[in-house]
């Protein structure tokens, strides 16, 4: 896997999302926050919303690119999701997190050429969304 250190920009980004989780944290309902930058440099942020049939929840990560597109914006550069810890836990850092399987599946579909911020090897660094989904399921294989 191909991963590039982040800029300014991306540095940006991650406080953005570390930010909206802060503001908006609630146990059992908001702990994951994500922000997205578009194209044009616009920067979205959104949080989770758990349910407690955990089917029906929303990743934050959907949440954002949502919010994106019904205000216009329908090209992306880069997403990133953090995690707030719960209160009981030891470690109290507001954390990166890689985007579950449904995520990737859905920022590949609305950016392909999408990167990701996401923690690798003791370090946060960013990639291509093709990267984290080999063999992806298009119209084009079936």
């Amino acid at each position: 896997m191909n991963i590039m250190k982040l800029t300014e920009q991306d540095q940006e980004l991650v406080q953005s999302a570390q930010e909206i989780i802060k503001k908006c944290y609630e146990l059992d309902r908001h702990h994951i926050g994500a922000a997205l930058r578009t194209k044009s440099g616009e920067i979205f942020t959104a949080v989770h919303v758990e349910a407690y049939i955990g089917r029906i929840t929303v990743c934050a990560e959907a949440m954002v690119i949502g919010k994106a597109i019904s205000e216009g914006f329908k090209e992306f550069d880069t997403i990133v999701a953090v995690r707030h810890p719960h209160p009981d836990e030891e470690n109290q850092e507001i954390n990166i997190v890689t985007p579950c399987g449904m995520c990737r599946e859905l920022l590949s579909d609305y950016g392909n050429n999408m990167k990701v911020i996401i923690p690798f090897e003791k370090e946060n660094g960013k990639c291509d969304i093709s990267a984290m989904l080999p063999m992806k399921y298009t119209r084009e294989n079936v």
